[in-house]
């Protein structure tokens, strides 16, 4: 009884099962052709329940089950089914590690390229940390930009 489903069946039958009693209880004070015509009927509507949740399975079988659903059920997926479910996991697992080691190697190489720059440039790197340089750097952009 862990599925809701399965709860709403058992109450569904325990209300069938309250009502059939309630009904042949009020049926002794009838003729003996409208009992039976009851009886019938009844047959004939449990005979038509039976075949709802029979179609009812079979619509959900035949629109397909999902692997989240049926992974842990005895007519769950064959071995093949369970691999072929988590293969586009493992492929995104694969696919984001990729990308992050390209990320790292263009990261490293855009850093070594920063350094080739400034370890082959006219100025000491010493120069590019001194507070009086970047004012310069500064003044002469504003003085580009403005011309």
């Amino acid at each position: 009884m862990n599925s809701p489903q399965k709860r709403a069946d058992v109450l569904q039958d325990r209300f069938g099962l309250k009502t059939v009693s309630y009904l042949s209880a009020g049926t002794a004070d009838f003729p003996h052709d409208v009992s039976e015509r009851l009886r019938s009927a009844r047959a004939q509507a449990v005979s038509k329940r039976k075949i709802a949740k029979i179609q009812t399975a079979g619509n959900v079988i035949n629109a397909g089950g999902s692997a989240a659903l049926t992974w842990g059920s005895e007519e769950g997926l064959s071995w093949w089914g369970r691999i072929g479910s988590v293969l586009p996991l493992i492929a995104l697992v694969v696919g984001m590690l990729a990308i992050n080691s390209i990320q790292d190697d263009n990261r490293t190489q855009e850093l070594a390229e920063v350094d080739s720059a400034l370890l082959t440039d006219v100025l000491p790197p010493a120069a590019f940390a001194d507070p009086g340089f970047v004012q310069f750097l500064k003044a002469t952009r504003q003085a580009t930009t403005v011309q």
